[in-house]
Protein backbone atom coordinates (compact mmCIF):
# COMPACT_ATOMS: atom_id res chain seq x y z
CA UNK A 1 0.00 0.00 0.00
CA UNK A 2 1.63 3.17 -0.75
CA UNK A 3 2.91 4.87 2.20
CA UNK A 4 2.85 8.69 1.69
CA UNK A 5 5.08 11.43 4.00
CA UNK A 6 4.99 15.41 4.02
CA UNK A 7 7.13 17.68 2.35
CA UNK A 8 8.81 20.11 5.28
CA UNK A 9 11.59 22.23 4.25
CA UNK A 10 11.77 20.71 0.13
CA UNK A 11 12.10 17.34 1.72
CA UNK A 12 10.16 14.28 2.80
CA UNK A 13 9.60 13.57 5.83
CA UNK A 14 8.24 10.31 7.12
CA UNK A 15 7.18 9.80 10.75
CA UNK A 16 6.20 6.58 12.55
CA UNK A 17 2.62 7.37 12.89
CA UNK A 18 0.35 7.16 9.89
CA UNK A 19 -3.66 6.96 8.95
CA UNK A 20 -5.25 4.85 6.51
CA UNK A 21 -6.70 7.14 3.03
CA UNK A 22 -9.98 5.35 1.64
CA UNK A 23 -11.71 5.19 -1.58
CA UNK A 24 -15.13 6.22 -1.03
CA UNK A 25 -16.44 4.69 -3.86
CA UNK A 26 -15.09 1.06 -2.77
CA UNK A 27 -14.12 1.26 1.05
CA UNK A 28 -10.78 0.11 -0.33
CA UNK A 29 -8.03 1.82 1.67
CA UNK A 30 -5.79 3.69 -1.22
CA UNK A 31 -2.98 4.48 0.85
CA UNK A 32 -1.23 5.52 4.27
CA UNK A 33 -0.28 9.31 5.29
CA UNK A 34 2.09 10.82 7.55
CA UNK A 35 0.23 11.75 11.28
CA UNK A 36 2.04 14.93 11.76
CA UNK A 37 2.93 16.30 15.48
CA UNK A 38 2.98 19.93 17.09
CA UNK A 39 6.55 19.51 16.06
CA UNK A 40 6.38 18.73 12.77
CA UNK A 41 4.16 21.83 12.56
CA UNK A 42 6.86 23.99 14.56
CA UNK A 43 9.49 22.76 12.16
CA UNK A 44 6.96 23.25 8.81
CA UNK A 45 6.41 27.21 9.79
CA UNK A 46 10.20 27.53 11.16
CA UNK A 47 11.52 27.63 7.26
CA UNK A 48 8.89 28.67 5.14
CA UNK A 49 9.77 32.60 5.75
CA UNK A 50 12.22 32.62 2.59
CA UNK A 51 10.15 35.20 -0.03
CA UNK A 52 8.78 36.46 2.80
CA UNK A 53 10.87 39.70 2.25
CA UNK A 54 9.69 40.04 -1.39
CA UNK A 55 7.49 43.72 -2.03
CA UNK A 56 5.04 44.22 -5.01
CA UNK A 57 4.93 47.56 -7.00
CA UNK A 58 3.63 50.45 -4.92
CA UNK A 59 0.74 52.56 -6.30
CA UNK A 60 1.10 56.61 -5.75
CA UNK A 61 -1.61 58.08 -4.10
CA UNK A 62 -0.98 61.41 -4.17
CA UNK A 63 1.40 63.65 -5.88
CA UNK A 64 1.84 66.83 -6.03
CA UNK A 65 2.70 70.27 -4.16
CA UNK A 66 1.68 69.10 -0.80
CA UNK A 67 4.15 66.19 -1.31
CA UNK A 68 3.76 62.41 -2.46
CA UNK A 69 2.06 59.82 -0.80
CA UNK A 70 2.87 55.88 -1.65
CA UNK A 71 1.08 52.70 -1.11
CA UNK A 72 3.47 49.57 -0.65
CA UNK A 73 1.52 45.99 -0.35
CA UNK A 74 4.10 43.98 1.32
CA UNK A 75 3.83 40.48 2.14
CA UNK A 76 2.90 38.51 5.37
CA UNK A 77 5.04 36.10 5.86
CA UNK A 78 3.58 32.50 6.69
CA UNK A 79 0.57 31.85 5.44
CA UNK A 80 -1.69 28.67 6.56
CA UNK A 81 -3.89 27.05 4.63
CA UNK A 82 -6.52 24.51 5.99
CA UNK A 83 -8.21 22.64 3.05
CA UNK A 84 -11.50 20.92 2.62
CA UNK A 85 -12.09 17.19 1.19
CA UNK A 86 -14.61 18.07 -1.20
CA UNK A 87 -12.01 19.69 -4.31
CA UNK A 88 -8.46 18.54 -2.49
CA UNK A 89 -6.09 19.75 -5.36
CA UNK A 90 -8.27 23.05 -7.24
CA UNK A 91 -9.02 24.38 -3.42
CA UNK A 92 -5.54 24.09 -2.36
CA UNK A 93 -4.15 25.93 -5.72
CA UNK A 94 -6.72 28.59 -5.09
CA UNK A 95 -4.66 29.37 -1.45
CA UNK A 96 -1.16 28.61 -2.41
CA UNK A 97 -0.83 30.39 -5.66
CA UNK A 98 -1.49 33.97 -4.09
CA UNK A 99 -0.23 33.85 -1.03
CA UNK A 100 3.00 33.12 -3.10
CA UNK A 101 2.21 35.73 -5.97
CA UNK A 102 2.28 38.22 -3.21
CA UNK A 103 5.34 36.70 -1.84
CA UNK A 104 4.60 34.79 1.18
CA UNK A 105 5.38 31.24 2.18
CA UNK A 106 2.78 28.39 3.23
CA UNK A 107 1.41 25.79 5.31
CA UNK A 108 -0.99 23.60 4.40
CA UNK A 109 -2.95 21.35 5.81
CA UNK A 110 -5.48 18.85 3.74
CA UNK A 111 -8.66 17.16 5.07
CA UNK A 112 -7.72 13.86 6.80
CA UNK A 113 -10.05 12.54 4.25
CA UNK A 114 -8.28 13.51 0.94
CA UNK A 115 -4.68 14.39 1.70
CA UNK A 116 -2.71 12.23 -1.21
CA UNK A 117 -3.63 14.19 -4.10
CA UNK A 118 -2.90 17.47 -2.03
CA UNK A 119 0.49 15.94 -1.01
CA UNK A 120 1.19 14.88 -4.62
CA UNK A 121 0.62 18.46 -5.68
CA UNK A 122 3.57 19.87 -3.17
CA UNK A 123 5.81 17.52 -3.98
CA UNK A 124 5.19 18.70 -7.80
CA UNK A 125 5.57 22.32 -6.43
CA UNK A 126 9.10 21.52 -4.10
CA UNK A 127 10.39 20.24 -7.78
CA UNK A 128 10.65 23.34 -8.95
CA UNK A 129 10.81 25.96 -5.37
CA UNK A 130 13.14 26.87 -3.23
CA UNK A 131 12.69 24.53 -0.10
CA UNK A 132 10.58 25.55 2.06
CA UNK A 133 8.33 27.98 0.02
CA UNK A 134 5.47 25.18 0.30
CA UNK A 135 5.16 22.68 3.06
CA UNK A 136 2.87 20.57 3.85
CA UNK A 137 1.32 18.55 7.42
CA UNK A 138 -0.81 15.72 7.10
CA UNK A 139 -3.39 15.25 10.48
CA UNK A 140 -6.00 12.63 11.10
CA UNK A 141 -7.55 14.87 13.75
CA UNK A 142 -7.59 13.03 16.21
CA UNK A 143 -5.07 13.52 18.85
CA UNK A 144 -2.57 16.88 18.32
CA UNK A 145 -5.06 18.82 17.20
CA UNK A 146 -2.39 20.39 13.95
CA UNK A 147 -5.41 22.85 12.60
CA UNK A 148 -5.97 24.22 15.68
CA UNK A 149 -2.48 24.58 16.57
CA UNK A 150 -2.26 26.50 13.02
CA UNK A 151 -4.73 28.86 13.98
CA UNK A 152 -3.05 29.70 17.02
CA UNK A 153 0.89 29.44 15.93
CA UNK A 154 2.65 32.71 16.69
CA UNK A 155 4.74 32.18 13.71
CA UNK A 156 1.60 32.40 11.08
CA UNK A 157 0.87 35.64 10.01
CA UNK A 158 -2.50 34.79 7.74
CA UNK A 159 -5.41 31.53 8.14
CA UNK A 160 -7.05 30.96 4.93
CA UNK A 161 -9.56 28.61 5.16
CA UNK A 162 -12.34 26.66 3.20
CA UNK A 163 -15.18 24.51 5.15
CA UNK A 164 -18.01 24.57 7.33
CA UNK A 165 -19.07 27.67 9.53
CA UNK A 166 -18.82 25.48 12.61
CA UNK A 167 -14.61 24.74 12.16
CA UNK A 168 -14.27 28.49 10.66
CA UNK A 169 -15.28 29.97 13.90
CA UNK A 170 -12.91 27.82 15.70
CA UNK A 171 -10.20 28.62 13.62
CA UNK A 172 -11.13 32.60 14.23
CA UNK A 173 -10.89 31.71 17.67
CA UNK A 174 -7.46 30.21 17.58
CA UNK A 175 -6.50 32.97 15.55
CA UNK A 176 -7.54 36.08 17.76
CA UNK A 177 -4.48 36.16 20.28
CA UNK A 178 -1.77 36.30 17.50
CA UNK A 179 -4.08 39.18 15.64
CA UNK A 180 -3.69 36.56 12.35
CA UNK A 181 -5.26 37.85 9.09
CA UNK A 182 -8.01 35.64 8.04
CA UNK A 183 -9.86 34.77 4.93
CA UNK A 184 -12.65 32.05 5.64
CA UNK A 185 -15.04 30.95 3.16
CA UNK A 186 -16.98 29.02 5.08
CA UNK A 187 -20.86 27.17 4.77
CA UNK A 188 -23.52 28.07 2.21
CA UNK A 189 -27.16 27.24 2.10
CA UNK A 190 -27.67 28.97 -0.79
CA UNK A 191 -30.99 30.01 -2.60
CA UNK A 192 -32.75 29.49 -5.96
CA UNK A 193 -35.85 31.71 -6.97
CA UNK A 194 -37.57 30.67 -10.18
CA UNK A 195 -39.76 33.51 -11.57
CA UNK A 196 -42.96 32.79 -13.48
CA UNK A 197 -41.78 33.79 -16.60
CA UNK A 198 -39.57 30.41 -17.20
CA UNK A 199 -39.78 27.26 -19.54
CA UNK A 200 -39.43 24.61 -17.18
CA UNK A 201 -37.41 22.27 -19.99
CA UNK A 202 -34.87 25.31 -20.93
CA UNK A 203 -33.90 25.71 -17.05
CA UNK A 204 -34.45 22.08 -16.07
CA UNK A 205 -30.44 21.16 -16.49
CA UNK A 206 -29.10 24.07 -15.39
CA UNK A 207 -30.74 23.81 -12.21
CA UNK A 208 -29.67 20.33 -12.03
CA UNK A 209 -26.00 20.91 -11.84
CA UNK A 210 -26.92 24.21 -9.80
CA UNK A 211 -27.99 21.95 -6.67
CA UNK A 212 -26.06 18.47 -7.75
CA UNK A 213 -22.53 19.28 -8.98
CA UNK A 214 -20.13 16.96 -7.23
CA UNK A 215 -23.03 15.13 -5.86
CA UNK A 216 -23.84 18.64 -3.96
CA UNK A 217 -20.83 18.45 -1.67
CA UNK A 218 -20.15 22.34 -3.47
CA UNK A 219 -19.92 25.46 -1.17
CA UNK A 220 -21.70 27.49 -3.22
CA UNK A 221 -24.37 24.39 -4.71
CA UNK A 222 -28.22 25.64 -4.69
CA UNK A 223 -29.07 23.70 -1.47
CA UNK A 224 -33.19 25.39 -1.47
CA UNK A 225 -35.22 26.28 -4.23
CA UNK A 226 -38.48 28.41 -4.38
CA UNK A 227 -40.84 28.00 -7.61
CA UNK A 228 -43.60 29.98 -8.29
CA UNK A 229 -47.21 28.31 -7.92
CA UNK A 230 -47.36 28.97 -11.54
CA UNK A 231 -44.91 26.43 -13.00
CA UNK A 232 -44.00 25.11 -9.63
CA UNK A 233 -45.54 21.46 -11.01
CA UNK A 234 -43.92 21.97 -14.07
CA UNK A 235 -40.29 22.56 -12.91
CA UNK A 236 -40.56 20.03 -10.33
CA UNK A 237 -41.59 17.48 -13.71
CA UNK A 238 -38.58 18.75 -15.56
CA UNK A 239 -36.08 18.63 -13.10
CA UNK A 240 -36.94 15.02 -11.94
CA UNK A 241 -36.88 14.02 -15.96
CA UNK A 242 -33.06 15.41 -16.09
CA UNK A 243 -32.37 14.00 -13.06
CA UNK A 244 -32.98 10.29 -14.11
CA UNK A 245 -30.49 10.76 -16.89
CA UNK A 246 -27.57 11.33 -14.85
CA UNK A 247 -25.63 8.34 -14.67
CA UNK A 248 -23.82 8.21 -10.62
CA UNK A 249 -20.88 5.51 -10.21
CA UNK A 250 -17.45 5.28 -9.28
CA UNK A 251 -14.93 8.07 -10.22
CA UNK A 252 -13.04 5.97 -12.35
CA UNK A 253 -15.52 4.69 -14.74
CA UNK A 254 -16.13 7.37 -17.65
CA UNK A 255 -19.51 6.89 -18.09
CA UNK A 256 -20.12 8.23 -14.50
CA UNK A 257 -21.26 11.62 -13.81
CA UNK A 258 -21.57 11.38 -10.14
CA UNK A 259 -20.03 9.80 -7.47
CA UNK A 260 -20.22 8.83 -3.95
CA UNK A 261 -20.88 10.96 -0.60
CA UNK A 262 -16.97 11.15 0.46
CA UNK A 263 -17.72 10.16 3.74
CA UNK A 264 -19.68 8.38 6.58
CA UNK A 265 -20.67 11.36 8.73
CA UNK A 266 -21.72 13.32 5.94
CA UNK A 267 -23.62 10.38 4.53
CA UNK A 268 -25.64 9.94 7.90
CA UNK A 269 -26.18 14.05 7.56
CA UNK A 270 -28.02 13.49 4.16
CA UNK A 271 -29.48 10.21 5.12
CA UNK A 272 -31.11 11.95 8.05
CA UNK A 273 -32.40 14.78 6.55
CA UNK A 274 -34.22 12.95 3.70
CA UNK A 275 -35.53 10.74 6.30
CA UNK A 276 -37.20 13.63 7.91
CA UNK A 277 -38.00 15.28 4.63
CA UNK A 278 -39.91 12.53 3.45
CA UNK A 279 -42.18 12.49 6.29
CA UNK A 280 -43.82 15.98 4.96
CA UNK A 281 -42.32 15.93 1.40
CA UNK A 282 -43.00 14.44 -1.93
CA UNK A 283 -39.54 12.27 -3.02
CA UNK A 284 -39.43 12.75 -7.07
CA UNK A 285 -36.53 10.77 -7.31
CA UNK A 286 -34.17 8.70 -5.68
CA UNK A 287 -34.69 9.21 -1.77
CA UNK A 288 -33.19 5.82 -0.63
CA UNK A 289 -29.08 5.19 -0.31
CA UNK A 290 -27.42 2.70 -2.59
CA UNK A 291 -24.22 0.23 -1.89
CA UNK A 292 -21.55 1.72 0.28
CA UNK A 293 -21.95 5.49 0.02
CA UNK A 294 -23.89 6.23 -2.61
CA UNK A 295 -26.54 8.21 -2.60
CA UNK A 296 -28.79 9.05 -5.70
CA UNK A 297 -29.88 12.46 -7.13
CA UNK A 298 -32.91 13.45 -4.65
CA UNK A 299 -35.39 15.89 -5.28
CA UNK A 300 -37.93 16.85 -2.91
CA UNK A 301 -41.01 18.68 -3.38
CA UNK A 302 -43.68 19.94 -1.53
CA UNK A 303 -41.94 21.13 1.76
CA UNK A 304 -42.66 23.63 3.85
CA UNK A 305 -40.06 26.77 4.83
CA UNK A 306 -39.21 25.58 8.52
CA UNK A 307 -38.46 21.56 7.24
CA UNK A 308 -34.88 20.24 8.61
CA UNK A 309 -34.16 19.65 4.79
CA UNK A 310 -34.63 23.50 4.33
CA UNK A 311 -33.34 25.28 7.35
CA UNK A 312 -29.79 22.98 7.47
CA UNK A 313 -27.26 22.84 5.00
CA UNK A 314 -26.83 19.08 3.52
CA UNK A 315 -24.10 19.19 1.88
CA UNK A 316 -24.99 16.33 -0.28
CA UNK A 317 -27.16 15.35 -3.80
CA UNK A 318 -30.47 16.43 -2.27
CA UNK A 319 -32.56 19.41 -3.12
CA UNK A 320 -35.42 20.72 -1.28
CA UNK A 321 -38.31 22.63 -3.50
CA UNK A 322 -40.45 24.93 -2.02
CA UNK A 323 -43.84 26.49 -3.71
CA UNK A 324 -44.65 30.37 -3.18
CA UNK A 325 -46.86 32.42 -4.99
CA UNK A 326 -45.51 35.94 -3.74
CA UNK A 327 -42.12 37.22 -4.79
CA UNK A 328 -41.74 39.42 -1.92
CA UNK A 329 -42.49 35.90 0.65
CA UNK A 330 -39.77 34.21 -1.63
CA UNK A 331 -36.95 36.48 -1.01
CA UNK A 332 -38.00 36.83 2.79
CA UNK A 333 -37.62 33.36 2.79
CA UNK A 334 -34.46 33.07 0.68
CA UNK A 335 -32.91 35.73 2.96
CA UNK A 336 -34.49 33.44 6.53
CA UNK A 337 -30.76 32.08 6.73
CA UNK A 338 -27.35 32.57 8.62
CA UNK A 339 -25.61 31.79 5.41
CA UNK A 340 -24.97 34.23 2.25
CA UNK A 341 -22.82 32.65 0.04
CA UNK A 342 -24.23 32.49 -3.12
CA UNK A 343 -28.19 32.86 -4.77
CA UNK A 344 -29.68 32.77 -7.91
CA UNK A 345 -32.46 34.15 -10.17
CA UNK A 346 -34.42 32.43 -13.15
CA UNK A 347 -35.92 34.21 -15.36
CA UNK A 348 -36.53 34.97 -19.41
CA UNK A 349 -36.52 39.18 -17.90
CA UNK A 350 -32.76 39.14 -16.99
CA UNK A 351 -33.96 43.22 -15.84
CA UNK A 352 -36.40 41.39 -13.40
CA UNK A 353 -34.33 39.18 -12.10
CA UNK A 354 -31.33 41.18 -11.27
CA UNK A 355 -33.89 43.41 -9.50
CA UNK A 356 -34.14 40.47 -7.40
CA UNK A 357 -30.88 39.16 -6.94
CA UNK A 358 -30.05 42.53 -5.93
CA UNK A 359 -32.51 42.33 -3.02
CA UNK A 360 -30.59 38.63 -2.35
CA UNK A 361 -28.04 38.73 1.44
CA UNK A 362 -25.09 36.77 -0.08
CA UNK A 363 -21.91 37.69 -1.74
CA UNK A 364 -22.79 36.60 -5.32
CA UNK A 365 -25.60 36.22 -7.55
CA UNK A 366 -25.96 34.41 -10.89
CA UNK A 367 -29.00 34.34 -13.22
CA UNK A 368 -30.01 31.70 -14.89
CA UNK A 369 -27.55 29.47 -13.82
CA UNK A 370 -25.81 28.70 -10.11
CA UNK A 371 -21.90 28.20 -8.52
CA UNK A 372 -20.21 29.66 -11.53
CA UNK A 373 -17.07 31.29 -10.66
CA UNK A 374 -13.85 32.91 -12.20
CA UNK A 375 -10.57 33.33 -10.94
CA UNK A 376 -10.34 37.40 -11.91
CA UNK A 377 -13.80 37.81 -10.07
CA UNK A 378 -14.00 37.98 -6.02
CA UNK A 379 -15.51 35.55 -4.57
CA UNK A 380 -16.75 35.29 -1.00
CA UNK A 381 -19.49 35.60 1.50
CA UNK A 382 -21.96 37.59 4.14
CA UNK A 383 -23.56 36.93 7.54
CA UNK A 384 -21.74 33.29 8.80
CA UNK A 385 -20.42 32.16 5.37
CA UNK A 386 -17.20 33.85 6.37
CA UNK A 387 -15.37 37.15 5.56
CA UNK A 388 -12.78 38.20 3.04
CA UNK A 389 -12.69 37.13 -0.45
CA UNK A 390 -10.71 35.10 -2.87
CA UNK A 391 -9.91 36.02 -6.41
CA UNK A 392 -9.32 39.05 -8.44
CA UNK A 393 -7.38 42.07 -7.47
CA UNK A 394 -9.40 42.02 -4.30
CA UNK A 395 -8.49 38.41 -3.17
CA UNK A 396 -4.56 38.87 -3.77
CA UNK A 397 -4.38 41.90 -1.66
CA UNK A 398 -5.61 40.26 0.97
CA UNK A 399 -2.65 38.32 1.25
CA UNK A 400 -0.51 41.45 2.01
CA UNK A 401 -0.05 44.47 4.79
CA UNK A 402 -0.29 48.07 3.37
CA UNK A 403 1.93 50.34 4.42
CA UNK A 404 1.96 54.35 3.72
CA UNK A 405 5.04 56.44 2.96
CA UNK A 406 4.71 60.18 2.88
CA UNK A 407 7.46 61.60 1.42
Amino acid sequence: MPRHGMMIDGRRVDVAATFDVTDPATGDTVGSVANATLGDLDRAVAWARYTAGLALPMKVLQDNNEGRIEMHRKPLGVVGSITPWNFPVMIAVWHILPALRTGNTVVIKPSPYTPIATVRLVEIMNEVLPAGVVNIVTSDDREDNIGAAMSSHPGIRKMVFTGSTATGKRVMAGAAETMKRLTLELGGNDAGIVLPDVDPDEIAEGLFWGGFNNSGQTCAAMKRLYVHEDVYDEVCEALAAYAATVPVGNGEDEGSALGPINNQMQFDKVKRLVDDAKSTGRVLLGGAPGAGLFFPPTPIADLSPDALLVREEQFGPVLPIIRYSDIDEAIAQANNSENGLGGSVWSRDVEKAKAVGARLQCGSVWINKHGAIQPNIPFGGVKSSGFGVEFGEEGLAEYTDIQILYC
